[in-house]
């Protein structure tokens, strides 16, 4: 599966922003997007990796970090191959460069980024002032 992220951008404290991350490809066994659990993460300038949020193979389950819990909303289309991580009420602390992330071997969400064996390239998040 190869994951493509987007809609980063330099944003103020108490905006929104809406991350994209279009899927194509599969596996060998022919596996496609709607057979993947997806996820958020992010990482900030020095510091490690982290889980943001992550949505199950049909859309009916989510799970959020605390930090970004009652902000961030991620939801899926299908159709579309798509996932997607409205971010409201940005803050300084939110700035990372955040990535996509997809897992086609688990059935269950997941928070470890070593459930996830796909990952796209980073779209950057900058909330400042």
């Amino acid at each position: 599966v190869q994951l493509q992220a987007s809609g980063g951008g330099l944003v103020q404290p108490g905006d929104s922003l809406r991350l994209s991350c279009a899927a194509s490809g599969g596996t060998g066994s022919g596996r496609t997007f709607s057979s993947s659990v997806m996820g958020w993460f992010r990482q900030a300038p020095g510091k490690e990796r982290e889980f943001v949020a992550a949505i199950s193979r049909s859309g009916g389950s989510t799970s959020y970090a605390d930090s970004v819990k009652g902000r961030f909303t991620i939801s899926r289309d299908n159709a579309k191959n798509a996932v997607y991580l409205q971010m409201n009420s940005l803050k300084p602390e939110d700035t990372a460069d955040y990535y996509c992330a997809a897992a086609q071997k688990i059935y269950a969400i997941a928070s470890e980024i070593r459930s996830y064996e796909y990952w796209g390239q980073g779209t950057q998040v900058t909330v400042s002032s």
